[in-house]
This record gives C-alpha cells, sequence and structure tokens, in this order.
C-alpha cells in the first residue's frame, strides 16, 4: 500500500509524517531536520541514493503550490520501492541509479504557509488571524487561496542574493512594498529561516543540479541573466521533449531573487523551475496523476544529467 497519499491535501504534519515512514519502510532512504519554520514547523530533508552525483530538489517554496510536495515524495516512494524490488523506475534500472547519484530533497519549504492554505491552521488562531489582517491591504488576492509568503508575509523565492535589489524594485512598483499573500522581497536577502537553511543546505551538498517546482504552466525556466552554464539549455530541452513542457527563458518580472537563479549565478551550474500544472493556484489533486506522469522523466532526466 502506498505511503505517500496524493488524495488529500498536503500539510506539513502530513509532509512529516510522511517522510518519517518512508525511512522507516526503506532504510536506505535518510532524512534530516533541516531547520524550524518561523512558527515553529519541521522543515524536513529527504534523501535516496549513494552515488556520487548528487542533485537537490526542493518544492512548495509557495503556499498554493503544495501540490508539488506529493510529487518530490511519491517520486522518492517509487525510487525507494523500485531499489527494495530489483526493479526499475521509468524506464530506468532503479539499482543502476542509486548508485550513481544521489537525490537530496525538501519537499516542503514553506511549511507555515502550506498550512494556512491546506487548512491545516483554523480561523482563530493567531497566525491565521495575522495572516488575514495582511491580506486586507490586497482584497484583490483570494484568502487563503491565492497566499504564496510565508506566515510573515515574505515571498520566499524572492529571498535569494541573486538580482535582489531589481526584485525589489520590480515588485515594490507593482505595490507589494510591504508583508502580504505574495511577492513582498522582504527587507534582506535571506533574512527569513526557511531561505538561510536552504542555501546552507545547498552549499553543504554542493549538488550538480536543482530543481525548484512550482506551479502552473507547464513551463521550464532554465536562465538567468547571461550567465552561460555548458550543457543547460541542452539538458533543458530533453526535459521539455521527455515531458511535453515548454522551455521558455524567465518573464522579466520574474527573472530575479529566485532559487534556481541564485544557484546558476553562485554555482554556474544547471538550475530549473518547474512550473506543473495548469490552472489557478492551488492546483486541484486531480491534475496530480497528470502532473507526476508529465515530471517523472524530467526527475530521473535531472538525477543522471545525461543530455
Amino acid at each position: 500500500m502506498s505511503i505517500v497519499k496524493t488524495d488529500v491535501p498536503m500539510t506539513s504534519a502530513l509532509c512529516n509524517d510522511t517522510i518519517l515512514a518512508l525511512t522507516q519502510a526503506y532504510p536506505f532512504c535518510r532524512s534530516e531536520l533541516l531547520t524550524q519554520s518561523a512558527f515553529g514547523r519541521p522543515i524536513r530533508t529527504l534523501v535516496i541514493g549513494e552515488g556520487p552525483r548528487r542533485v537537490l530538489y526542493t518544492a512548495a517554496h509557495h503556499a498554493n503550490e503544495w501540490i508539488t510536495t506529493p510529487v518530490i515524495l511519491k517520486f522518492v516512494e517509487e525510487f525507494a520501492e523500485a531499489i527494495q524490488n530489483g526493479g526499475s523506475i521509468g524506464g530506468m534500472d532503479a539499482g543502476d541509479l542509486a548508485s550513481s547519484g544521489t537525490i537530496y530533497t525538501v519537499p516542503m519549504v514553506n511549511p507555515d504557509g502550506v498550512d494556512l492554505v491546506t487548512g491545516a491552521l483554523q480561523p482563530g488562531k493567531i497566525p491565521y488571524e495575522t495572516a488575514a489582517e495582511l491580506s486586507r491591504s490586497f482584497p484583490n488576492i483570494p484568502f487563503p487561496d491565492g497566499w504564496k509568503a510565508n506566515l510573515l508575509g515574505v515571498d520566499l523565492n524572492l529571498q535569494y542574493p541573486a538580482g535582489w535589489l531589481q526584485a525589489r524594485e520590480i515588485k515594490y512598483s507593482q505595490g507589494y512594498d510591504r508583508p502580504g499573500p505574495r511577492d513582498y522581497v522582504g527587507r534582506a536577502p535571506l533574512n527569513q529561516l526557511e531561505t538561510r537553511a536552504l542555501v546552507g543546505y545547498t552549499e553543504a551538498i554542493d549538488p550538480a543540479l536543482v530543481l525548484a517546482y512550482h506551479t502552473q504552466g507547464k513551463v521550464i525556466y532554465w536562465q538567468f541573466e547571461d550567465v552561460f552554464v555548458p550543457g543547460a539549455r541542452e539538458l533543458g530541452e530533453k526535459m521539455a521533449r521527455l515531458s511535453g513542457y515548454a522551455l521558455e527563458d524567465t518573464p522579466y518580472e520574474s527573472a530575479f531573487a529566485g532559487y534556481k537563479d541564485w544557484f546558476i549565478k553562485y554555482f554556474g551550474r544547471p538550475g530549473y523551475t518547474i512550473e506543473v500544472g495548469e490552472g489557478i493556484n492551488p492546483l486541484p489533486l486531480s491534475q496530480f496523476d497528470e502532473i507526476y506522469r508529465d515530471n517523472l522523466p524530467i526527475l530521473l532526466t535531472a538525477a543522471t544529467g545525461n543530455i
């Protein structure tokens, strides 16, 4: 029976319990507590494989994009099951894949925000009411469904030191100049617990490649400014071809201060933002099977790095 639930909204508690259950069922999966959020929710890693090629996948930087979390969890579960049974995943021998690479994941970067959107955080509680108060300054953004930020009102994917000042200028000009549901860059880069922890983890792993999972649009963004990364476009083209997603340049309004931007700038290696599914966030779970099917070849291609 599957450990990962893909038919109920994801919460921080469910994510944490699922990660621990996977490590118990498959002892070759490992996890550690990366940090705790501003409101004390755990942010855990989940690692599988033992080979020299290291990659790092992240999901749910944005609260109402929580459907990306079960994508990562389901991938690790299917990979682990294939290893245990001596089988394959997506046409690849699981044992060979595990011995050639190590896949590090942070399945839920923003647990506080996710709990607000998925209903684990109840009205009447101080954090909920604080978020609701912040949201009143942005009446055109539905609450809580339109919430992307953490519960301090900071957009975690606008926190990285890669064009942060440009991101601030763009977002301030759009009216996002204070804490709120989305697009507030914070008072300084990396001034949030979640982003500082992810940067530290990335530096410790020193990965060959990162994937940052978001929703929606069925698009793969692959570049940052004019930084040339050998092989990045070719690998992105392969992932696009296998998934049916489009490989595109990042729109200028969203082209700065993201996690993959920082990775490309400082590591000079391939980094991709994957925008899964289509529609209005949060995407419905009825899209999950299609999203997972489309993204399995992306996850596997990134793991091998084979163009």
